[in-house]
């Protein structure tokens, strides 16, 4: 069951793909009543990638479990009179269209003050609503870069693509947060309010470390930084059967406790080598190659050094603690669903489940609310 903290609280959702869905479906969580509207077509996601049986891509169902779903034709004057009977009643509306559109639509922002002056609108686009990239096309990639989430990572030639879309996440989870507390926030004031969210800004927001370091011309090179590669104990290393696995003693009580396991108490004074550490480093990665990663792990396992398998994505949901935390839900039947629940548990409880997608339309949901 969804949490109980949002419960009676109903969000109108008008986002498609990822970003806007998602934000949603956290609220959902949370306890909200979660109607998304879609156009006549329905949203794209649907058709975004191999269909299962049924027609409809596996990541339209999990992005958008809990909620109910009904189909209305903005452009017509039938369907705005729809929404808007919704939007009277709504808490809040999270929308991922470029600035303008809602305007066109008829739903600007001054319309919605008129249907109900105590929603809280979320505008969930790009690069938010002034500035010269403010009508600019864009993806999760482009975000990333402008964002400063590209360029201190990846390899020392080129930055590399998350996968999956760092961004689109980041964002989604910033206007839930940002749309949780303006509810809270309208208990105080009865009016509701605005949100100008940006995808590129939530990355951007991330970076106030590295743009510091940037301008005081103390940043290193790609993959030189502690973090991202240069230094030996804070490292993904490559094993004799070709598997990962991560290590991150960055205390000098894990890397002595690590250095002395593997049998090279040598090492524990060079921790402080300057970066990047590219003999210390090279030393380890012939370390690594020279046994499989079952080996690896039965003997560093144990040991108290920040050592990690990285398991296969198929591995994930059976890895021992994943499975004790029941975070993930594997459906049954020949096209499993694997299900990753919102983080957080209650009182002991386990996470809130979702309802699978149901399918309604705008008069059963007004009824349902009267």
């Amino acid at each position: 069951m969804p949490l109980p903290f949002l419960t009676g609280l109903r969000v109108i959702d008008l986002g498609q793909y990822l970003p806007g869905p998602y934000a949603a479906q956290l609220l959902g969580d949370l306890g909200a009543t979660v109607v998304k509207v879609e156009p006549p077509g329905g949203d794209p996601l649907r058709r975004l990638g191999p269909a299962d049986s049924d027609g409809t891509t596996a990541a339209y169902k999990l992005l958008n479990a809990g909620k109910t779903v009904i189909r209305i034709d903005l452009k017509s004057a039938e369907g705005r009179a729809a929404l808007e009977g919704l939007l009277a009643k709504a808490d809040a509306l999270i929308e991922s269209y470029r600035p303008g559109v809602m305007d066109k639509l008829g739903l600007g922002r001054g319309r919605l003050r008129e249907i109900n002056p105590r929603l809280v609108h979320a505008s969930l686009s790009g690069w938010g609503y002034d500035g010269p990239y403010a009508a600019r096309a864009g993806h999760d990639l482009n975000y990333m870069a402008v964002g400063g989430g590209l360029d201190a990572s990846g390899l020392p030639d080129r930055p590399v693509i998350s996968y999956l879309p760092v961004a689109d996440f980041a964002s989604a989870q910033q206007t839930a947060l940002a749309v949780a507390g303006a509810l809270l926030g309208r208990e105080r004031t009865g009016e509701g309010c605005f949100l100008d969210l940006s995808i590129m800004e939530s990355v951007l927001g991330w970076q106030g470390m590295t743009l510091t370091a940037a301008a005081r011309g103390t940043l290193p090179k790609r993959g030189e930084a502690l973090l991202s590669g240069g230094a030996a104990c804070y490292r993904i290393y490559r094993t004799a059967d070709g598997r990962f696995i991560t290590l991150s003693a960055l205390e000098a009580k894990f890397w002595a406790g690590f250095c002395e396991a593997v049998g090279r108490p040598d090492w524990i004074a060079r921790q402080e080598d300057p970066l990047p550490q590219t003999a210390l480093t090279a030393e380890l990665e012939a370390l690594f190659a020279g046994r499989t990663l079952a080996e690896w792990k039965a003997l560093l396992d144990p040991v108290d050094c920040c050592f990690e398998a990285v398991p296969e994505l198929a591995e994930v949901h059976d890895h021992p603690h994943v499975a004790a935390r029941g975070q993930v839900r594997v459906s049954a039947g020949p096209e499993p669903l694997v299900e990753t629940l919102m983080g957080l548990r209650v009182d002991g409880a386990p996470p809130p489940s979702r309802a699978p997608v149901q399918e309604s339309d705008a008069a059963a949901v007004l009824a349902g609310w009267e």
